[in-house]
């Protein structure tokens, strides 16, 4: 039986993998093979920690919960088109330089699109 500080990570790792779609409590305690009680006692502790939401939904005629965390998982594709992966200037950008991240109008951009864009979305 592992730690259950092992159990505890285990558990989060799951509700983490799931994203928006979330994880049945009922579910995650037969994946991690404890008692009902057990991720009931887990879930909760994550709720106090502000990890996840616990959404009562009616699953097969049963109330349980919906776990869903609230922290999301890093993936390249967050940052595949950063225009900094593919600037000629890149060796030459400094925090003080005449070249730098702070007065970047491609990096700008990027992060925030320009007003132009967001008002014609609209």
């Amino acid at each position: 039986m592992p730690r259950f500080g092992d159990l505890e990570s285990h558990a989060l790792r799951l509700i983490v993998e799931k994203g928006d779609e979330g994880i049945l409590q009922s579910e995650l305690w037969k994946k991690l093979s404890v008692s009902s009680r057990e991720v009931s006692r887990l879930s909760l502790r994550f709720k106090r920690r502000d990890l996840i939401e616990r959404r009562k939904v009616l699953h097969e005629g049963r109330w349980t919960y919906k776990l869903v965390s609230k922290k999301k998982d890093i993936s390249i594709e967050s940052i595949s088109d950063c225009p900094c992966l593919l600037c000629d200037d890149m060796e030459k950008c400094t925090e003080m330089g005449a070249i730098s991240s702070v007065n970047c109008k491609k990096l700008m951009d990027w992060v925030i699109p320009p007003v132009k864009e967001e008002q014609g979305m609209r």
